[in-house]
């Protein structure tokens, strides 16, 4: 069953009837172009397009740009995210959704939370549906009980979500009717993590391993995925022993390893790495999405909505491990890659470089360059546009049309999140160890850092945190990895700034002031502590339901 986002047939329009919240009206009957639930559950192939329809959720796939966050998995939801955090700024502007979530103006009527809120439930909804009917299936224990741990995995993952951004949420686990759903009530965020976890760790047994997936079965969880989303709840709730435990016991299946090719992993060429535990499936033609379209620079015919901050490039030491610096006699200003941790340039693109055979020329004062940097382009609004996830073969009609596939857990995630566990829970921290976790991710071919060999624990924290921001950057962990931190009050307040233009005459300053280094100014953030740390219930569901306030 491989892409097993893009089989559009199924029992959908069943689950969707049956939507937890704002149900306004069931459907009386069944559409023509939809299975009858009644005659549906009837084979184990038919199972297995329910399945189809629980994995893809409601993430487009057509021939088009996805122009709002349809599930946390989907590019506009997985990566986009990251302009809440100081990694991205999305090039529409100060009142775009995704910059409204932590510059200090979010409300409960921004459109973002109402998607991520709705379509959660959505899936959610779904899964209920599937795991209430799946055992009418006439085949054997082994078939149902895998089926209904992906299902039930996937339901945990939502509840992971809603537990890490919106706190406090409805817990729902079987299908409700109107009248349920619009008087429904919260559950702590405590509930919701105590129950993601308890899934979870009943799914690892019924889930094979990620090594048993046949080809065919690209894309479907494993062991290691519920294990990866159970580890980053125990992460998240604090408890470092289990979580070290949890990675340990997915390191040991031995099934995963560091790919010595990072940049890869992102642009289509590398999907059966077996770094990528866990991704959403695209399909060129079949089931493709528009990620190229969004991202791509302007002379290459993209929107370029993606634009890395000048914060993230310089997160990236220098090649010999050391923190980067303007001053430092290494810096070029003309060739910001230089001397430096290759995977800022297998991350980011920057002024002066080339990109599908076009110059990519950013300095606001280039005023022939579609790319040029200004306020008013449909260019970078930082001078920075993104590398990672963009293919350079792509182009005409083709970016609306990508195949590539979106990692949602990487191996390296995993082997830094077990150093960071053993790290918060005080554990000794020994050269074996960092070579074991972090160096590995760090040491692969076509990076080749210089090993760690820091073991002073708060001097250790600096440097496990700036490589899971160089290491992840752009996959849609930067803010979560910031609020579980407790450090988003600090990261997302005060003023960002773009790439540097030595001398630039046209360069955008925040009033008078001058940028010491030249750097373009572009936002600044004032992250509201005690508030902005959880998002609001949407609007429309309180609304409609006033327990949900």
């Amino acid at each position: 069953m491989q892409a097993l986002f893009y089989i559009r047939r199924g029992m959908l329009a069943a689950a969707t009837s049956l939507l937890l919240f704002s149900c306004r009206k069931d459907l009386d009957k069944t559409p023509l172009s939809n299975f009858s639930n009644d005659n549906f559950w009837t084979s184990q192939s038919n199972a297995l397009l329910a399945l189809t329809g629980v994995y893809r959720g409601n993430i487009q796939m057509i021939n088009a740009g996805e122009f709002s966050a349809t599930d946390w998995w989907s590019y506009h939801g997985l990566l986009f995210l990251e302009f809440a955090s100081d990694n991205a700024y999305d090039r529409r502007g100060e009142n775009s959704g995704f910059n409204t979530l932590t510059n200090g103006t979010l409300t409960n009527s921004n459109t973002y939370i109402s998607n991520y809120w709705n379509l959660s439930y959505a899936r959610i909804a779904r899964c209920n549906f599937f795991l209430e009917n799946v055992s009418k299936v006439p085949a054997d224990s082994a078939f149902i009980k895998r089926i209904a741990a992906e299902a039930r995995f996937i339901r945990a993952t939502q509840y992971f979500y809603l537990s890490q951004y919106f706190g406090d949420a409805p817990l729902v686990t079987k299908v409700l009717t109107a009248a349920e759903a619009n008087t429904v009530t919260k559950a702590t965020r405590q509930q919701l993590a105590a129950f993601v976890a308890t899934e979870l760790t009943a799914c690892v047994n019924d889930l094979p391993r990620f090594g048993a997936l046949t080809a065919a079965e690209k894309g479907r969880a494993s062991k290691q995925a519920a294990l990866a989303f159970l580890g980053r709840m125990q992460l998240s709730q604090g408890e470092y022993a289990n979580a070290a435990d949890t990675y340990q016991t997915l390191i040991n299946y031995n099934d995963n390893t560091i790919d010595p090719d990072f940049s890869s992993l992102f642009d289509g060429t590398n999907e059966s790495s077996k770094e990528i535990i866990f991704a959403t499936q695209y399909v060129k033609d079949l089931a493709p999405n528009g990620m190229q379209l969004h991202d791509y620079p302007a002379t290459s015919g993209g929107y370029h909505i993606f634009c890395p901050l000048g914060s993230l490039v310089e997160s990236f030491e220098f090649k010999d491990g050391t923190p980067f610096s303007y001053t430092d006699a290494r810096y070029n200003a003309n060739d910001l890659a230089q001397n430096r941790d290759p995977r800022l340039a297998y991350t980011v693109l920057y002024n002066g470089e080339s990109f599908a055979g076009l110059p990519y020329t950013t300095h606001p004062d280039s005023t022939a360059s579609a790319d040029q940097l200004t306020l008013t382009k449909q260019a970078t609004r930082t001078g920075y546009g993104m590398r990672k996830f963009n293919n350079p073969s792509y182009y005409g009609s083709a970016l609306s049309n990508s195949g590539i596939d979106l990692p949602i857990v990487r191996y390296a995630e995993i082997l830094l999140s077990l150093l960071e566990a053993k790290l918060e829970n005080g554990d000794a921290i020994t050269q074996s160890l960092l070579d074991a976790t972090i160096n590995k991710v760090r040491g692969r071919t076509s990076v080749g850092m210089p090993p760690v060999t820091e073991t002073d624990p708060a001097a250790l924290r600096v440097i496990v945190r700036r490589e899971r921001r160089n290491e992840l950057a752009f996959e849609g962990l930067r803010l979560w990895d910031l609020l579980r931190w407790k450090t988003a009050a600090q990261a997302l307040n005060g003023d960002f700034y773009g790439a540097p233009y030595p001398g630039a005459k046209n360069l955008r300053k925040k009033g008078t002031a001058t940028d010491p280094f030249g750097r373009w100014y572009v936002t600044t953030k004032t992250f509201r502590a005690g508030t902005d740390e959880k998002w609001p219930v949407p609007l429309t569901e309180v609304s409609i339901n006033p327990n949900l306030k």
